[in-house]
Parts: structure tokens; sequence; C-alpha cells
């Protein structure tokens, strides 16, 4: 059973008798001497205490409370004990410019930030004192001009807060692949209600088990590890893995003590934790189950991790969403379906029953268009979030009745399939970016990724991410065959390349930085 009191959601499992365990790569920041391991009962103390460090560090009923700091689970521990103290956590991803955080910041207006030295130390060498922007800062360890959170230990938890179902409960942030990201406020109705609770049901293959153990390499402040929490933690699997680093040697330790029998990850994760399917005694042989979002993911990879696992017929769950709205469409995949084939566009699913509707509609006139044809997704939705903080007109902007416009390009089958062309501000002239790129990675199979940026004034970039940041004029001509006409080709490795918290390529920032311009095909009218 799925609780509608976040705050009180590990006391709940915990009064249940929920014996599910938990590994950590490292320890929590906000309880570094607990160790790797937890279970749910000392989650519920962790959660219960934090509430009171919040209380004490002048967290108000109704009011804001920001979260930046090193990326770890613990940062949806500390967003369910501010809901608990009747605050509404706002997280903010660590891997923010300082100038990006700070603008963020003053739209949240917080009571309490809490943060860590590392990141106010970057916001320092960045020129930006975040720790001025809320009434009090609240550091994981030590700093300047902070609130050791040391000094709040033993602070007097409060009695749970309860609050509608339809006000405001969390806020997060959009990826920020195109500018500032948007800050994107949820209701318990929206983010749990209609995405957790759906995630939750026992459906067969995709549901989660009282015998899997289930592991996360995530964003942890990305909006969908709140729902994933929710939802993990009322199914109650055996163990719970969680990974904080995208270094495949220091995830390959945790990973082979407890291998996971369902993995989910960010789609930049799965490309730097591939090498280990390769390996002898691979920590993914006894996967069922794995799970991708925000982002795509291209063939190759589908294909390296299916074949890794020892099951017989292992599934990949791949789901296409926004943070405004959580998944849209979804598309099981197994072995024989990510063979090797060129299409139009790429593939995406169907809308998620019960759920979603979708139509594709012509960007000039909004008449939908004809199956087969390019147009832009209009998405319907109980779970579509309540505003944008401090950008409400920019929020209205988007809807259409009761529709949503996600900003993406899309091709719908005949059969109710989606197809993903590209998001509207990073389209083509001709063809899809995004089917180039699944083209182009399965032409060079040494590359980490393949991306095409599109410009304004000329054929689309395009940018392969190598090891070594080489790439032989043999192996690009051989890739680029049949395709539509690109741009000579730029290598790079992977740390070079600027990327989101989430591990999106900022298609914007690396254009700018190659060509000296940000302009592209598409209008951005929907960004």
């Amino acid at each position: 059973m799925l609780p509608h009191d976040m705050g009180r959601l590990f006391e709940q499992a915990s009064a249940r008798g929920r014996t599910t365990t938990v590994h950590l790569d490292r320890p929590f920041d906000i309880a570094p001497e607990a160790g790797r391991r937890h279970d749910v009962t000392t989650l519920a103390e962790l959660v219960r205490a934090a509430s009171g460090w919040w209380v004490a560090a002048g967290a108000r009923p109704g009011g804001r409370v920001a979260i930046l700091k090193d990326d770890h689970w613990d940062v949806d521990l500390l967003a369910c004990a501010a809901i608990r103290a009747g605050a509404v956590p706002a997280k903010l991803s660590p891997h923010l410019s300082a100038e990006t955080a700070s603008a963020l910041l003053k739209r949240l207006e917080p009571d309490v930030l809490v943060t860590s030295p590392r990141v106010l130390g970057r916001g320092v060498a960045e020129g930006v004192d975040l720790a001025s922007f809320a009434r009090t800062t609240v550091s994981t360890a030590p700093a300047p001009g902070t609130v050791s959170l040391d000094d709040l230990r033993g602070s007097t938890p409060p009695a749970p807060q309860r609050r509608d179902d339809d006000a405001p409960l969390i806020i997060t942030h959009s990826s920020g692949t195109t500018g500032v990201p948007k800050l994107v406020v949820h209701s318990t109705r929206t983010i749990i209600g209609n995405l957790a609770r759906f995630e939750a049901l026992p459906t067969p293959v995709v549901g989660m088990r009282r015998d899997d153990v289930v592991a996360t390499a995530s964003s942890y402040a990305h909006g969908r590890t709140f729902s994933w929490t929710a939802a993990t933690i009322s199914a109650a699997p055996a163990e719970i893995v969680v990974l904080t680093s995208q270094d495949p040697d220091r995830a390959d330790p945790l990973l082979r003590e407890h291998p996971p029998t369902v993995f989910e990850g960010l789609p930049a994760a799965f490309v730097r934790f591939r090498p280990l399917t390769a390996r002898l005694a691979n920590p993914f042989r006894r996967v069922r189950l794995f799970i991708s979002t925000y982002d795509a993911v291209h063939p190759p990879t589908l294909r390296a991790y299916l074949k890794a696992s020892g099951r017989k017929h292992p599934v990949w769950l791949d789901g296409w969403g926004q943070t405004e709205t959580g998944p849209l469409t979804f598309r099981l995949h197994h072995r024989s379906s990510v063979q090797r084939r060129r299409a139009r566009a790429h593939p995406a699913g169907r809308p998620v029953p019960l759920k979603t509707r979708l139509r594709v509609v012509d960007p000039a006139t909004f008449h939908p268009v004809r199956p087969g044809e390019t147009g832009l997704v209009l998405a319907r939705t109980r779970a579509l979030c309540l505003d944008y903080l401090g950008e409400t007109e920019r929020y209205a902007a988007k809807k259409r009745g009761r529709w949503w416009n996600t900003g993406d390009l899309a091709i719908r089958g005949r059969d109710g399939s989606v197809h993903l062309v590209d998001r509207e501000v990073d389209c083509a002239a001709e063809g899809s970016c995004l089917a180039a790129e699944d083209t182009l990675e399965e032409r060079l199979p040494h590359a980490l990724e393949c991306v095409l940026l599109a410009r304004a004034d000329g054929p689309p970039l395009p940018v392969v991410v190598t090891a070594d940041g080489t790439l032989s004029d043999h192996a690009w001509r051989h890739a680029c065959h049949g395709l539509p006409e690109m741009a000579e080709p730029v290598a790079l490795t992977w740390d070079e390349v600027p990327r989101t918290g989430t591990g999106k390529v900022r298609r914007l920032a690396l254009l700018d930085r190659l060509t000296g311009s940000d302009d592209t095909y598409g209008t951005g009218r929907w960004t």
C-alpha cells in the first residue's frame, strides 16, 4: 500500500514490518557515522530526526526550504523530513552553476538552505555566496557563514504535519538543457497519487517484487527519485542498492556484492557502466528488468545490457516524459526488438495506459496531423504539475485547455505508437537528429556517445564522444554514409561535454562553445 503522507513514508513502512535492507556506495552526508547499510527503521528514525533539524533551523509550516548538497539519496530523506515538518522542499542539483543556482534560490526565497562545503566552495570560486539566499543556511559539515548540521542534532522532532492533496508538496527543476531550469511545483495528487501510486501497482513483468534487489544510479535532485522512493519503499523489495558515482570501478564492487534483479539508471550511467557488461562475472547477470528515463538510450547500449543478463527473457523498460508530467509513453524492449535497423525517428513506444493521452499537431495551426507526419506533441495527464514557481505566465503559455505542450516533435504511427523526432528547439531542417544519433552509434562501436547539434545557418554539427577524444577519418566516412548532410565531426572526451545533473548534453552550451553561436534551426518557443 502506498501512503499519501510522504512525511511518514518510512515510519509507516517500519510499522508494517518491512524488512528491506539498503546498501549505499558511500555513507549519507547527513549521517556519515551511520555507515553504508540501513534498514527501514533506521531510515525512519533519520527522517524523523531531520524534521527536527529543519524546525530548529527556522523552517515554517507552508514555507519553502532548499536542498542543494552533494548528490546522494539523503536528498530525498531530507525532502521527506521537510514535508513531515510542514514545509515545502525544493531539490536543486549540485551540478548547477553558481549563477544558475542563485537565480533559482532567488525565486524560492527559502527559509532554510541545506548545502555542503563543496557546493559552497564552488560558488565562492564563481563569485557567488550561495549561503546568502536563505534566512538560515545549514551545512552538512562546518563552513563559514553557515550553521553546522552537527549543531542541530538532537533537536526535538515536531508532530507530523498534514496538507491538502492539491497543495504544493515538493518543488524540483527541469534539466536546464536550454537555459535556466524551471522550478516545477508538484502536489501529493500529481506526483504521488498519479505517478508513484501507478508505479507501485503489482504489474506483471515491470512491477517490483518482494524478492527483488533494486539498484538505482540516478540524479537524486530530480523529481524522479522522489516518486521512485515512494514506490520502492512501499513495494518493499528485499534489498535496495544506491549508487552515487558513475565511475564503473567504484560501482562494480557493490553491484557484485549485491547483484541487482532490477536496475534503473540515468542514460549517462548506462553509457559509463557499459564496460562492466563485458566482464566475466558481470554485475548485471541477474537483472530481469532494466529501466531508463530522462533521455533517449541508443540501441547499442540496450543490446549490451540485455546480452549481459543471464535471464532467459530480460526486459528493458524505456520511458519518455518530462519533469512536469512524469512518464508519457513506455516501451518494452527485449533482445530481438533492438536489432540493427534504420528508422525515421527514435521509437518511444505507446502512451501510458489509463494515464496519458497524446496528440500530434501542426506547430503553426495546432490542428492534428495525419499518422506518419511530424508534429508537436500535446499531452493530457492528471499528473501535470501545478505551476512553474515564479514563472506562471510561462507555464500558462504551454497549456492549451487541458492539453500540455511538451515542446517535442514526434511522428504518430497508425497503431498509436510514438516516434520522437527531436526537441523543437533542437530540430534540424532535414531528418531527425535523434534517429541519426541512433545510426551513428550503431556504426561507431568505440564511441561513448554521438550528439548531432542542429544549427540555424548550416548543416548539423556532429560531436562524437570517445574515450580518448579521437576519431579516424575512415571510421567517420563509414558512419555517415547515407545520412543527411552533416558538418565535419568534432571528437571530444566525456568530460569535455557540458552536461546537466542527469547527464543530458547541454546542447546549446556545447553548440556555442564549438561555433561561437547557440542559434538553432528551431524556434525554442516551448522550452
